[in-house]
């Protein structure tokens, strides 16, 4: 499809015991884009991200990875094709990160000296030192463990990807470096990102586009300059007037 998006989403329904979790009826992150996902805690966020990935079945509605829709005969192609990062990392503790990292493109067969090769590039991507990977993820920082977290997420070059929250539990300077360096990552890879958060601050630094959820739906889309200027609700006010600092952070040119 010449026209198809990274993601597409459209009239997407997940409820859990009666109650709306997800209910959206377009959301599209065009190809080599990043739309950031905000908005308080049990809006959906997550689950939204869940469905994407094809942890989650919607009760009605499409989703669609490249033109591609999701579903029961596509789902292991399709994650194949997009990175998910989660909060934390999400390291098997009992593995080295190494061998985190290298696990799907070992169960694919990859032949080691393209696994190598791939290693090498992410490393240098990601500005992780080549030791970090022999250790657990007990033995490394918060920050290594994301980093490397990414790198297994980028491994087999993912059309798409997918963060959930990744610097929540990170400390404030640690995030600011891992936040300036995910961003230099995302402009020089040119992917289609969906990059949830909690953080205004954050959302309009990654992102030149930010997308606003409540109670499992997208209030409104555009810059933080546009939605601090023309909210569309009031929630829309009160969500942005109760975050702080009420100006968009420098961006670097993309």
């Amino acid at each position: 499809m010449a026209d198809a998006a990274g993601i597409e989403i459209q009239d997407v329904l997940k409820t859990y015991d009666g109650v709306r979790a997800v209910d959206i009826d377009r959301l599209r992150v065009e190809p080599r884009s990043t739309l950031a996902l905000i908005g308080p805690s049990g809006c959906g966020k997550s689950t939204l991200l869940r469905l994407v990935v094809g942890l989650l079945a919607p009760d009605r509605g499409t989703i669609r990875i490249d033109g591609t829709p999701m579903g029961p005969g596509s789902r292991l192609a399709l994650q194949r094709r997009m990175g998910y990062v989660i909060q934390e990392g999400g390291l098997f503790p009992h593995l080295t990160a190494r061998e985190n990292v290298v696990l799907v493109a070992r169960d694919l067969g990859w032949p080691e000296a393209r696994i190598q090769a791939r290693i090498q590039e992410l490393l240098e991507l990601t500005q992780i030192p080549p030791e970090i990977l022999e250790r657990f993820p007990t033995q490394i920082s918060g920050g290594q463990r994301q980093r490397v977290a990414l790198m297994r997420a980028l491994l087999l070059d993912p059309d798409v990807l997918l963060m959930d929250e990744p610097f929540t539990a990170l400390d404030p300077m640690i995030r600011s470096d891992l936040q300036r360096e995910l961003k230099e990552v995302f402009d020089r890879l040119r992917k289609a990102v969906l990059f949830v958060t909690h953080d205004m601050a954050e959302a309009a630094f990654i992102s030149g586009e930010i997308a606003i959820m409540n109670r499992g739906s997208i209030l409104q889309r555009g810059s933080f300059r546009e939605l601090v200027r023309n909210p569309a609700t009031p929630f829309v006010t009160e969500f942005i007037r109760a975050q702080r600092p009420l100006e968009a952070p420098d961006q670097s040119p993309t």
